[in-house]
């Protein structure tokens, strides 16, 4: 190894200080087979060649530059040493200089050194954040998509630039200079262009990352990859193929994620009249997983405004989705239960989609999946059943008596493992008592053991959790405060509620509630007691000082109750 180390150093002498031109070629083919070997590439760095190596990157002759950049392309793959050593010796920013002044000319040689100036850049920054957003500030990537234009015969240089463009794509930092180029057009081109499944693919895995930003959503949207898209759908979908099963999903998969974009959404609605909306309606009812999963969640973000939920749900949409869900009620596949509830949960948001939605019988669909045990599928029931009942007393009355779905939402607010079925439960929880109003319904939460997560729910970290809670708690002191008032006492409310008004961070309407909860607790005797144990008077007295004049009202209409009662 000592002497090899002699024989780089050497080397170096005379690629520093040839004085003949032949000599650079013979360094280079040189180097290039000593940087292929693995165990060849940080001796390489450490006799200090990689600066006049990448001094060779000026030199007019094509031949020594094709070999040069090979060199550099070999040291820098999977080496930090052989990519920190050409970072420091500005080898990147030369590089891509010769990309920008080369990519216009088209014969064969110069499309060969472009190909290799691209697979150096590609081994240089690959799976490194740092320097790929490095390679992104030197503005590579206007290039690279001018490059992949004019050049999209050749295979060879086209594969590199859409492995460099899958490699940038992942940084955030890249999306808004991708925004800027036309890259989406000159994608989808060369995708209509594509037989071949791999090829597909290999721009598949470059479209995916650049499709999470909104901009170029709407920009492939109008290239026509949608188009696309369906096509790919349409041929794969009775084959049996592993190839094309996973295309289907790839093409699918692609299709919902451009819908998540307002405007590419917006734009392919086309007022519910769209080729491509009514295309994907066609997939829910499909025998294929994978198209009835794209078909219900493409819906869920059709469903993101109340025109087109309105739209929707008045031309038979909640029909086909409990269609659906009625398919996947024994033993059905989760992901498709989970989409289909999901897209219900967004058409209810809508006030005038509430009782039509009822009248269709969703709630009756959604309660089949009370006994699943996935937690995603629950997330999504109980968010589509607090949609359902908002501002319907008949509904949440009807489902507030519903024992078995009752002792199941107290089992949830347990899920601790999983704290969004945990939030939705309380909430529905709170919401079949303030929406239906009934002593029937408080009665069943309290014989059902639900007070105590209300109690909790008060403390929650969310302001609009602890509202509910507090509202609800004080409908259950007016209503039926006799039933509840041991269920109150031991999740110890009293207690809380002190804390709540005594607590500088607690938020005004936090306060305001809190306080119209205290004066309805009077009516019990045991509360009562409790409340004059913890001199409220002395916490209430200063909120009649309160910036916000609905707290400093309640407060001394509260400080009143608490004399009187006192």
């Amino acid at each position: 190894m000592d002497n090899l180390s002699d024989t780089l150093k050497k080397l170096k002498i005379t690629a520093v200080d040839r004085t003949d031109d032949s000599l650079e070629g013979c360094l280079d083919c040189l180097l290039q087979a000593l940087a292929q070997n693995k165990f060849m590439r940080i001796p390489c760095v450490d006799a200090g060649l990689i600066s006049p190596l990448v001094q060779l990157l000026n030199s007019k002759d094509q031949e020594v530059l094709l070999q040069t950049g090979r060199a550099l392309g070999n040291i820098c793959y999977d080496s930090h040493e052989g990519r920190s050593a050409v970072d420091q010796a500005g080898g990147a920013q030369i590089v891509v200089d010769h990309l920008r002044s080369l990519c216009s000319i088209t014969d064969p040689a110069n499309e060969k050194l472009l190909t290799v100036f691209c697979g150096m850049l590609m081994n240089y920054s690959n799976e490194n954040d740092s320097l790929q957003a490095q390679l992104i500030n030197m503005g590579v990537i206007p290039t690279l998509v001018k490059l992949l234009g004019i050049h999209c015969q050749n295979a060879s240089l086209t594969e590199m630039c859409l492995v460099a463009f899958g490699n940038l794509a992942e940084l955030e930092s890249s999306k808004e200079q991708f925004a800027s180029t036309n890259i989406a057009e000159e994608l989808v081109k060369l995708f209509k262009k594509q037989i071949e499944h791999d090829k597909r693919e290999m721009i598949f895995e470059v479209l995916a990352p650049l499709a999470e930003n909104d901009a170029i959503k709407l920009q492939l949207v109008e290239a026509g990859l949608v188009e696309c898209l369906l096509e790919i759908v349409q041929q794969k979908v009775d084959s049996d193929k592993e190839e094309d099963i996973a295309e289907l999903k790839t093409a699918s998969d692609l299709m919902v994620l451009l819908l998540l974009g307002d405007e590419s959404m917006q734009k392919l609605f086309e007022g519910g009249k769209g080729n491509v909306f009514q295309r994907v309606l066609s997939w829910i009812p499909s025998n294929n997983h994978q198209l009835q999963l794209a078909g219900a969640l493409a819906i869920a973000n059709f469903a993101r405004n109340d025109g087109n939920c309105i739209h929707m749900v008045d031309n038979g949409i909640v029909e086909k989705l409990m269609d659906l869900l009625d398919r996947h009620v024994e033993d059905g596949n989760v992901t498709v239960q989970h989409a289909a509830l999901s897209a219900l949960r967004n058409l209810a948001i809508p006030v005038v989609n509430k009782a039509k939605m009822l009248s269709a019988g969703v709630t009756e669909a959604v309660l089949k999946f009370l006994k699943s045990e996935m937690p995603p599928v629950q997330f999504k029931l109980l968010g589509t059943l607090r949609m359902l009942i908002d501002a319907q007393a008949e509904a949440a009355e009807q489902l507030g008596k519903n024992v078995k779905l009752v002792e199941r939402l107290v089992e949830w607010c347990e899920a601790k493992d999983h704290a969004g079925v945990m939030g939705e439960s309380n909430r529905l929880l709170s919401a079949l008592i303030r929406h239906s109003k009934s002593k029937d319904v408080i009665k069943t939460i309290v014989q059902s053991g639900g007070i105590k997560h209300l109690v909790t729910m008060a403390t929650s970290e969310h302001v609009i959790m602890q509202n509910e809670a507090l509202v609800a708690l004080a409908l259950i002191a007016a209503l039926e405060l006799g039933t509840a008032e041991k269920d109150l006492e031991s999740a110890k409310l009293v207690q809380i509620l002190h804390r709540l008004l005594a607590d500088e961070r607690s938020a005004p309407e936090i306060k305001y509630n809190s306080m119209v909860l205290i004066c309805a607790l009077m009516g019990s005797e045991l509360l009562h007691k409790e409340v004059q144990d913890l001199a409220f008077l002395d916490v209430v007295s200063k909120l009649r000082s309160h910036e916000n004049k609905s707290v400093a009202q309640q407060a001394s209409l509260t400080e009143q109750r608490l004399a009187v009662e006192s």
